[in-house]
């Protein structure tokens, strides 16, 4: 938009004015970010209403992206920067004696994510709205979201996390289009003359779903898009309604939308995670229907106007829930609404952990959602007859939905959609030939990959500005709008002054983190070390313990000679782990407690530092990144699906140090090997121990005494304060078979670490590395992830880009 710096001032003056009756000189940092927010939306609102009136005008077909999680981050400095207004605000408001940054830090992270599933989902609807694809959000308002994590004495503790508590500035109520969703009761069909079968419900329970919109702006252009989250009310009550039994059923309905991820180690906990899968996959698709009714097109063609896509099995429930609506509503027959069912539907595969590839005890699901069930279990029935007929029995067995008293998510998603997409191409090949072997050879053509992306617009134009004028003043612009543009970088490579300008931001950006870690948790790193960065959520898989073995290793070796020729390093974890995941709770235990011993020693005169920080989200994420040397993507080959902060790390200049895992390789085959460092087994040799049962992790304790010595320490009093949790990762790594192959990989480990210890030493070829790295980066940008959905997957009309 055009705004000149004299207007944005005359606007902010009248707002404060208008919000909180004073001036300027008055006003505190929140006043200013709660003005500014609201006149943010108001710039965007006029496009927002044309947006949404265009798609209905045009009976455009829209795409409803169904994510438990969305990880936004702050929206202000976004937003801003969509609408083509940073410099513009920053500057006016820089007149007006106020700081952009103290402003921005006002606003709470939304709590509404965990990690790489959420943060995809911000990109996407981000990378739509930018590419003028006309999609939509949909998941819940979580009032608490995941959790704030805590150390307390190096564990992990789980505190609330009310990022609602001053209100959100983005988000619009629109009460008058809540939808009613309903739990439990009984269910039974009347036939009626007609022909359709009619349900009829017996003392169930209702949950009022009340939506909240917020702007999805696009990136200087006209597109603004809808978020919509869902909260869980009490819908209205008559006068005879008991006060107490009324706070009671409030207060259960309302921790539907209270909490992002409840504990699932007991029974309450999962059937609340079903209660929330079940509200917002309803509510969504009934709100859908609705504004599909409006433009007068028959539901048959409901897929020509509308695709939802399931991110991940938590919104599996779309499928048997459009059905519902189809036969019940709409009064279909069965065969005309599910072929509807399967055009809408779209599905992404994340994962190929059995523990995250959900499944629903039967019971659960028939208690709870009633109709839902009878729906699911004729799905299954006609599945098994029309395949029965076509495949041998055992594999109709291995798909189908009900199974052993559980629904499985992954197979009714897969049965019901008409895509199904991997997040890179190695965990596609994967799902195909190993996972989901049987659905691919019954559904080949359904089976399509695309590779995860980021949204550059944030993790390098935002998050890295003095980068970002660097490659300006390079290359121009174009990239910006272009991410493939970046290549024009490789003109540079071999530029000494580009590489002196990119080592001076580099650090830049690390005197900026170790500031903020002075500052909050008082410890001093030095900028000259290389920052080696493990950023992402706990899990064994992802081998934090990899890096940490590492690290002891290198303890050991200054402990025995402190003139060893190591190169500082700092180490920086960010990392939560779920509430009931007891092992990654201690590991995050054991880590604080060797970032004690190692950080206080002072016979290591600051050659080793580890830093891990509390509460790692979006916006520490941006600080990190940045500043960092190494990117560390060490997961078991075969087990990480994609990965997106080894993109986001690469496009500020890190050097990856990988497995061929995820992502990974395609960046591998981006940058050549010159400019990664790969170790590590690769996924056909894990799988080659898997079917020959041959590893025994043992043996490397037994023989390798680098190795016994650093797991020695886990159990002799090296560590103070790790007694049990010591004692259980030991046993899990050497007794216990070491389900990630941690031992296997450590001397690989440890060789490549030497690598990078060797090639930081000559800054000219670090720089070369990491300038490469930033120019092949581009590719991965969620714009482009976007677009070929848009193609290959939704068939919607897009902005053309290129690639």
């Amino acid at each position: 938009m055009e705004l000149s710096k004299r207007r944005f001032k005359e606007d902010f003056k009248r707002m404060l004015t208008e919000l909180y009756s004073m001036d300027v000189p008055r006003s505190d940092p929140a006043e200013q970010y709660f003005t500014l927010g609201n006149l943010v939306r108001s710039y965007s609102a006029r496009n927002w209403s044309r947006t949404n009136q265009h798609y209905l005008d045009r009976k455009q077909k829209q795409v409803y992206y169904f994510s438990m999680e969305f990880l936004l981050g702050r929206m202000l400095k976004s937003n801003l920067l969509n609408l083509g207004i940073l410099d513009t605000v920053r500057s006016g408001l820089k007149e007006l004696g106020i700081d952009l940054e103290t402003v921005a830090k006002v606003e709470l992270d939304p709590g509404l994510g965990n990690g790489g599933l959420g943060r995809l989902a911000a990109c996407f609807i981000d990378s739509m709205a930018t590419c003028e694809i006309p999609g939509h959000g949909n998941g819940i308002r979580f009032k608490y979201g995941l959790f704030k994590q805590k150390f307390v004495n190096g564990y992990q503790v789980e505190l609330p996390e009310n990022w609602l508590q001053n209100g959100n500035v983005w988000e619009i109520r629109r009460t008058n289009m809540a939808v009613t969703v309903n739990f439990y009761g009984k269910v039974w069909l009347e036939k009626c003359p007609e022909g359709y079968l009619i349900p009829h419900y017996e003392n169930d329970s209702k949950v009022l779903a009340v939506p909240y919109d917020s702007p999805v702006i696009g990136y200087r252009n006209e597109t603004v898009n809808t978020l919509r989250l869902w909260s869980a009310e009490m819908p209205p009550q008559d006068e005879s309604t008991d006060y107490w039994s009324y706070i009671q059923q409030r207060n259960r309905i309302e921790s539907i939308s209270e909490v992002l991820y409840p504990d699932d180690s007991n029974f309450e906990g999962r059937l609340l995670r079903l209660k929330q899968e079940y509200f917002f996959v309803s509510a969504g698709v009934q709100s859908i229907i609705r504004h599909f009714r409006k433009m007068n097109v028959r539901m048959n063609r409901l897929a020509e106007k509308v695709s939802i896509h399931i991110n991940d099995t938590h919104p599996a429930l779309c499928v048997p829930e459009l059905m519902r609506i189809l036969l019940d509503e709409e009064h279909m027959d069965w065969e005309h609404a599910w072929n509807v069912t399967v055009n809408v539907m779209s599905y992404t595969n994340h994962t190929i952990m059995s523990e995250a590839l959900e499944k629903w005890p039967t019971d659960m699901i028939s208690t709870l959602l009633p109709r839902i069930y009878q729906i699911i279990c004729e799905i299954d029935r006609r599945y098994a007859v029309k395949m029965g007929a076509l495949y041998e029995r055992e594999i109709i067995e291995r798909t189908r939905i009900i199974e052993g008293g559980h629904v499985k998510m992954a197979h009714l998603a897969i049965i019901g959609s008409h895509s199904i997409n991997g997040v890179a191409k190695l965990h596609t090949a994967i799902l195909k030939e190993k996972v989901l072997h049987d659905f691919f050879l019954m559904y080949p053509s359904r089976f399509n990959n695309k590779t995860n992306g980021i949204a550059q617009r944030r993790w390098l134009m935002l998050a890295n500005e003095p980068l970002r004028r660097m490659i300006d003043s390079k290359i121009g612009s174009d990239w910006e709008s272009m991410p493939t543009e970046l290549k024009m970088l490789k003109a540079f490579r071999n530029d000494e002054a580009t590489l002196r300008d990119l080592a001076e931001i580099k650090r830049i950006n690390k005197e900026r983190f170790a500031a903020y870690v002075q500052q909050d948790m008082g410890l001093t790193i030095n900028p000259d070390a290389i920052f080696d960065v493990q950023i992402k959520r706990l899990h064994a898989y992802k081998r934090q313990l990899l890096n940490l073995l590492h690290i002891l290793s290198l303890y050991f070796k200054l402990k025995d000679n402190p003139a060893a020729d190591i190169y500082p390093r700092v180490f920086i974890f960010g990392a939560k782990a779920a509430p009931s995941y007891t092992y990654a709770k201690e590991i995050i235990k054991l880590v604080n407690s060797v970032a004690s011993l190692i950080n206080k020693d002072p016979d290591i005169h600051d050659k080793l530092k580890i830093v891990f920080v509390e509460n790692y989200g979006v916006s520490l994420a941006e600080r990190i990144i940045p500043a960092a040397d190494v990117s560390e993507q060490i997961s078991l080959a075969s087990k990480e699906a994609s990965g997106t902060s080894n993109m986001k790390l690469m496009l500020n200049g890190a050097v990856t140090l990988a497995t061929l895992d995820g992502a990974n390789v395609e960046i591998r085959d981006r940058v050549g090997d010159e400019n990664i460092i790969i170790f590590g087994l690769k996924e056909e040799e894990v799988y080659e121990y898997y079917h020959n049962r041959s590893y025994h992790s043992k043996s490397y304790y037994d023989n390798n005494p680098v190795l016994r010595r650093v797991l020695d320490a886990l159990i002799d009093g090296t560590i103070p304060g790790i007694e049990a949790e010591g004692k259980d990762i030991f046993n899990s790594l050497v007794l216990y078979g070491d389900e990630y192959f941690v031992l296997k990989d450590f001397d690989a480990y440890v060789l490549a670490q030497e690598n990078i210890d060797r090639l930081y030493r000559d800054p000219l070829k670090w720089q070369r590395m990491a300038l490469i790295n930033i120019a092949d980066a581009g590719v991965f940008s969620s714009d482009y992830t976007v677009l070929q959905y848009a193609t290959d997957i939704w068939d919607v009309a897009a902005k053309a880009r290129r690639v």
